[in-house]
């Protein structure tokens, strides 16, 4: 009898092997924490399906916004760690920790990252009636007197560009938050506010239409569709690089296997040509980095975010 131990050990040693071999068996929910029609979500619904097709398994887009993306990562962190539950989650995740006084789970500890997928920059722009022609008008104007900026809200991405840039830049910018993006433009394009860091996806079209005059751009380098526009760190802010960026996060404890896999197949959906242009289309310049160079971008994100963050005094709760 003491050989039935060990002999139902390798049995079921064995089935567990090749039920992971075989992932995925049943359909992926890949979880947006974010509004149905907005950037993220529009992504992860191109990826989803380009997933899908690679794995021969249905990938389902599921949206939980609220509170800033935190709702929908903590129904991921306390998912189980399967394969079967995956987080499409974007630049708030790593600015959360610093953001929020407590979360419902550990971003670091509760997460696993798979793959960094898009980034995008924001545009520096003023209405196309302002007076600023480039940064230094900016800058200047900020010094001598009273000068407003717009963000979709308090935290996001782009109150991090606007305060990094006056942190950089040693000036005083007053911060109006409206509740989005698209209002934030429309009073910025009627000169209610006087500049505003905002996605190039949304603000790009603007800027070619006339409608809005871009200053700078927020990536280390200059943008192929605006090669006339400096970047942050070119006009006075030596290091200045803020994207918006999305990727895909699965809870912590992951079979390797199993990890593995995903990290595969959604590196290969990200050299489809096909899927590059789409998401070229929608303003995102494709990555599709390994699993551990995208924990350390996160890393390197959180900790630049809460250096801001404290600084600027910006919290919520």
């Amino acid at each position: 009898m003491s050989f039935i131990r060990p002999f139902l050990a390798a049995v079921l040693a064995l089935s567990a092997g090749g039920a992971l071999a075989q992932y995925p068996e049943r359909p992926i929910k890949l979880v947006v924490p974010y509004s149905a029609g907005g950037a993220a979500d529009a992504q992860a619904r191109l990826v989803a399906m380009a997933l899908g097709t690679r794995l021969q398994q249905t990938v389902v887009v599921e949206n939980r916004p609220g509170a800033s993306g935190t709702i929908g990562a903590a129904n991921v962190a306390h998912a189980a760690a399967d394969g079967y539950t995956l987080l499409y989650d974007a630049t708030a995740f790593a600015i959360n920790p610093s953001l929020y006084k407590s979360l419902s789970y550990d971003s670091k500890r509760d997460f696993q990252p798979i793959s960094l997928v898009s980034l995008t920059p924001n545009l520096l722009v003023v209405a196309a009636k302002a007076p600023y022609q480039k940064v230094a008008d900016l800058t200047a104007a900020a010094r001598a007197g009273h000068l407003t900026f717009a963000t979709p809200g308090q935290g996001t991405a782009q109150h991090i560009a606007a305060a990094w840039f006056a942190q950089g830049n040693r000036i005083a910018l007053t911060h109006i938050p409206y509740k989005g993006g698209a209002p934030a433009l429309t009073d910025l394009m009627g000169g209610q506010t006087d500049m505003m860091f905002s996605n190039m996806a949304a603000s790009y079209p603007l800027v070619k239409s006339g409608k809005l005059r871009a200053l700078a751009v927020s990536s280390p380098k200059r943008v192929e569709a605006l090669p006339d526009v400096p970047t942050v760190a070119e006009s006075g802010v030596p290091d200045y690089a803020v994207y918006e960026w999305n990727g895909v996060l699965a809870p912590a404890g992951l079979p390797a296997d199993v990890a593995s896999r995903i990290e595969t197949e959604l590196r290969a959906v990200l050299r489809d040509p096909a899927v590059r242009k789409s998401l070229q289309d929608l303003g995102a310049e494709p990555v599709g980095s390994s699993a551990t160079e995208f924990k350390a971008f996160i890393d390197d994100q959180m900790q630049r975010s809460a250096g801001i963050l404290a600084r600027a005094g910006i919290t919520k709760e």
